[in-house]
């Protein structure tokens, strides 16, 4: 593939980002396996204490001298009352009961409403560390924060769903975009638009970004092979960032009954969800999401209702139960495959040729 602005700016071969998927799926092994292969590694810092980040950061130089990045979720206001709390702890209770778990009836709101402070101690560990490239999700940050990132010389690429988002993304100094279509699995970027406003599809958002932003956009949502690569880039994308189909390589941290569900997938067993953390995400319809369905409109909203089912999807996990499970996915389940990132990369990037 011809080098193109998009690899000259982030000092990669090939215009293919490891989508920052965050829970402990970004392993230090799968981002530098990315970088290693010509590709960008992501960590998916959205969860991280700064420390951990540290860690990751200083782990991952140790396996690559190639350039990687990371993303961090933008803190967002929030509301929550009581009796929301109470009523969505009763709901997760019966859940619960199933798997042995100790009910449980409040939750440390001061512990949840530390994420600002968290998000300003993680932007400073990137500037010390000097992480090249750090990528945005569910907003953009204060002007001062950007300015202290830009006079690192970190590049900052944003994460929009819809044309409006990006737009203010290029009007806040982002160096690149990435076009988040509706097909994306997990928690997309929206934070403008109403959650039906902005699950445009990603043929439908590419050229539309394209043709109003001058920054570089980067398409994602679904795209798992050469043919996804091609297409995007004859729509005006100069590169893809690609999630589901990085979650099932041998490298990836994701659990292994999360990795087997999304290889016997397929397209129409994704839904969207707002059950596990009161932000609309896409993944694999399981009981939980099927027994909290009902109750939607009614949950806490994000960070509030992903603290309450911590404990729940932990458990699952530990139990190999991926009934209770967030199993993210992108809609083309049945384009994933258990391979290494080197294959995956070279099998797209022959592909598209």
């Amino acid at each position: 593939m011809a080098e193109n602005v998009l690899t000259k700016l982030l000092n990669i071969e090939y215009p293919i980002i490891q989508a920052p998927m965050a829970g402990g799926i970004t392993t230090s092994k799968l981002v530098a396996a990315v970088s290693n292969s010509s590709g960008l590694g992501m960590i998916g810092a959205g969860y991280m204490t700064p420390l951990q980040i540290r860690e990751q950061i200083r782990e991952i130089k140790q396996l690559t001298s190639k350039p990687f990045g990371i993303n961090l979720f933008v803190p967002n206001e929030f509301q929550v009352t009581e009796n929301e709390l109470i009523s969505a702890q009763q709901k997760l209770n019966q859940i619960r009961k199933q798997l042995n778990l100790q009910p449980k009836e409040f939750i440390d709101i001061p512990a949840v409403t530390n994420v600002l402070n968290n998000f300003i101690e993680q932007v400073q560990i990137l500037i010390e560390e000097k992480v090249p490239i750090c990528s945005f999700t569910f907003g953009i940050p204060s002007k001062q924060v950007i300015a202290e990132l830009k006079q690192s010389n970190i590049i900052l690429i944003g994460t929009a769903t819809t044309v409006r988002e990006a737009v203010e993304y290029e009007k806040a100094g982002m160096d690149l975009v990435v076009a988040q279509g509706s097909e994306a699995g997990g928690h997309r970027g929206s934070f403008i638009n109403g959650e039906q406003e902005s699950l445009i599809g990603l043929m439908s958002l590419i050229p539309q970004v394209v043709d109003v932003v001058s920054i570089p956009v980067i398409a994602a949502g679904g795209i798992m092979d050469g043919r996804g690569l091609r297409a995007s880039i004859c729509l005006g994308a100069k590169g893809v960032q690609m999630g589901t189909a990085f979650l099932t390589c041998v490298e990836s941290g994701a659990h292994p009954v999360y990795k087997e569900a999304i290889l016997h997938a397929n397209e129409n067993d994704t839904v969207l969800t707002r059950s596990f953390s009161g932000k609309w995400a896409r993944g694999i319809k399981n009981e939980f999401i099927l027994k909290m369905n009902d109750y939607e409109p009614s949950l806490p909203e994000y960070p509030i209702q992903n603290t309450l089912t911590q404990d729940i999807r932990k458990t699952s996990a530990s139990q190999n139960n991926p009934a209770f499970m967030s199993l993210w996915s992108g809609q083309s389940p049945r384009l994933a495959k258990s391979q290494t990132v080197e294959s995956l990369i070279k099998s797209v990037i022959s592909e598209a040729e």
